[in-house]
């Protein structure tokens, strides 16, 4: 059975706790190739041991991509959507396109730490004020829980994924959304391997062939190290190896790094009773409207729906861990405690052509849906930006 937005309206408007999809994925090189999670602090991996779902069975499972990674992936696969035209988003942006910056880049709030509260959009212009001090951004100051109405209209995404802020006017006061889709990514009989690492110079560059002084001023034709020792006598780097230009062999190293695993399962949750805490009042009114509150927190379902299903397209997780998945993505409506839970597919059509129905009917409801919010660097902003960009790339000068 497929889904359809009249099942998410039946589901949100009903008692059903959440949709849940667990999808099975093995490397992309095969059962038994190797993966890379990601790092934490002092270079190491997140392992724990868990409960197998299946045999009930303590497994020893390690973390291949957090709460807060899929998060920001499911994220970047709407922002994806939204510039190949297939979705209708609201979106901020702040373009750093000024001629003085040496990189210029875009920031969304797709894209941003904090989402609609970030801070650079808190620092940014909207029609020639401070966002925050603008029509618009006042907006974040009265959102709670019980009026989200205009947030609804200008970041969705902020809703469905969360938002505190923290940096407002309000401080730790700040409106607090809690996340209401949560994923992750664990690999399962997680056995830890070994990483070797080593690099032959094709120009077969020897130690004794140095030392390397550091040139004394720059030059077009020249490289930044010289093997002429000038009147500061300064080695390259540490000990003038040549090593220290990146050049030589690199002896061959072993340490720890990478795991084999039996499988890997990604688990995706959207919590419908987390939506029903969102009201939606129309024209400041202190009260909302059942069919107005049930329309929004629809379309939130299914952008839900849709974040979870377009993030699973891309099982590329970083160097050396692409997944493949190794059975067809299934949402699952928790609905009555006890019954056996009812099953939807989803591809990515699907759930782009239930959210574009959903967000039709939120907005002949009368909720608010802006589109693309442009908004300009403050000065000080720019200037901020501009000199990290000059020190970052002096110490990239240093360190080359």
């Amino acid at each position: 059975m497929r889904i359809d937005l009249e099942t998410l309206r039946e589901a949100v408007g009903g008692t059903a706790a959440a949709f849940r999809c667990a999808t099975d994925y093995q490397p992309a090189g095969g059962p038994g190739d190797k993966v890379f999670p990601s790092t934490y602090e002092g270079g190491t991996y997140a392992t724990e041991e868990r409960i197998d779902p299946d045999s009930g069975e303590i497994r020893q499972c390690v973390l291949l991509d957090s709460v807060q990674s899929q998060a920001n992936r499911m994220e970047l696969a709407l922002l994806e959507e939204y510039r190949n035209g297939r979705l209708a988003l609201p979106l901020l942006v702040t373009r750093f396109d000024q001629p003085e910056l040496l990189k210029k880049f875009t920031v969304t709030s797709l894209e941003a730490p904090h989402r609609i509260a970030d801070a650079i959009f808190r620092d940014s212009l909207l029609d020639g004020k401070i966002f925050r001090k603008s029509e618009k951004g006042t907006i974040l100051d009265n959102a709670e829980v019980r009026n989200s109405t205009g947030l609804f209209g200008l970041c969705p995404t902020a809703l469905l994924f969360g938002m505190w802020d923290s940096t407002g006017p309000r401080g730790g006061l700040g409106a607090k959304f809690q996340r209401a889709v949560v994923s992750e990514i664990i690999g399962y009989d997680a056995v830890e391997g070994k990483r070797t690492s080593s690099r032959v110079d094709p120009a077969q560059i020897r130690l004794g062939a140095g030392p390397l002084y550091e040139s004394e001023s720059e030059s077009d034709d020249k490289p930044h190290w010289t093997l002429q020792k000038n009147g500061r006598g300064k080695k390259l780097g540490k000990d003038g190896k040549p090593s220290e230009a990146i050049h030589g062999n690199v002896t061959p190293s072993i340490e720890d790094g990478g795991f084999t695993i039996s499988k890997a399962t990604q688990t995706t949750v959207l919590s419908l009773s987390a939506l029903r805490r969102l009201r939606f009042p129309l024209n400041s009114a202190a009260d909302s409207m059942r069919d107005v509150d049930l329309a929004a927190r629809t379309a939130l379902a299914a952008l839900g729906i849709a974040a979870g299903s377009l993030a699973r397209n891309d099982g590329d997780l970083r160097s050396r861990c692409q997944l493949f998945a190794t059975q067809a993505s299934v949402w699952e409506l928790l609905d009555r405690p006890g019954e056996t839970p009812k099953q939807f597919e989803c591809d990515s059509e699907t759930a782009l052509s239930v959210f574009t129905e959903a967000i039709s009917e939120a907005r002949d409801a009368g909720l608010p849906w802006e589109g693309e919010i442009e908004l300009t660097p403050s000065p000080e902003l720019i200037e901020l930006v501009r000199r990290s960009q000059e020190l970052a790339s002096a110490s990239a000068e240093e360190d080359a």
